[in-house]
């Protein structure tokens, strides 16, 4: 098998107390900049809330469709989940999703899905129907960091991409995968090429590393 790398953006409890203890960690700057868009989105008069469990039910799942509909078409995507998946994820799955939900007015207007594991919360799908300064963040982001601290979560898992990730506590990690070639003569070129692409990545970590938002002190 050949192994090939690439970078994700993940969050580390690291015993936090709240959501101030973590920012607690960061420089002056970055902190006014995180909590000024958390009050930008209390000042558009949406109503938060993260539910799991037995707070979930299925019209909740079942509403957030159209949302994941409208995020796949914007970036011309496939969509390969259907109604039914989701009104399944609430009747079977309902103790592992963490759904944050935004409303304006009682109309739900944004939506993060999560699935979590024993320690760790799996940021995977989020959809909006009306555009909000910094909803995204708080959604997907914060709120995420919120639930785990008060859960006792280890980490967030935010995903690929997103450099914008980093100035909001998510920090990059060295993923792997591995993936077996039959044909040698594809294999080789391949081989070199994910070769290549490590160090070139190793560069990128360091580089990234040096982005983040943390004091010095907090940044390993």
């Amino acid at each position: 098998f050949l192994r090939r790398h690439g970078v994700q953006f993940h969050w580390h409890n690291r015993g936090y107390r709240d959501f101030d203890d973590f920012l607690a960690t960061m420089r002056s700057s970055k902190r006014k900049a995180i909590r000024k868009e958390r009050r930008e989105v209390d000042r558009a008069g949406l109503e938060l809330r993260t539910l799991t469990g037995a707070d979930l039910d299925v019209v909740d799942l079942e509403a957030f469709y159209p949302f994941y509909r409208a995020t796949v078409d914007k970036r011309w995507g496939s969509a390969y989940l259907t109604r039914d998946f989701f009104r399944r994820l609430a009747t079977s799955f309902a103790e592992r999703i963490v759904l944050v939900t935004a409303r304006q007015d009682g109309e739900l207007v944004g939506a993060a899905l999560n699935l979590r594991s024993g320690d760790t919360l799996y940021g995977r799908l989020w959809g909006c129907r009306k555009e909000f300064d910094f909803l995204h963040f708080e959604a997907c982001y914060y709120r995420a960091i919120d639930f785990a601290i008060a859960h006792g979560l280890a980490r967030v898992e935010a995903g690929a991409q997103g450099m914008h990730k980093l100035q909001r506590g998510y920090e990059p990690v060295l993923t792997q995968s591995a993936h077996y070639i039959r044909d040698p003569g594809l294999a080789l070129p391949v081989k070199r090429f994910l070769a290549q692409e490590r160090r070139s990545l190793e560069h990128e970590m360091a580089e990234l590393r040096q982005l983040l938002p943390f004091h010095r002190e907090h940044r390993d």
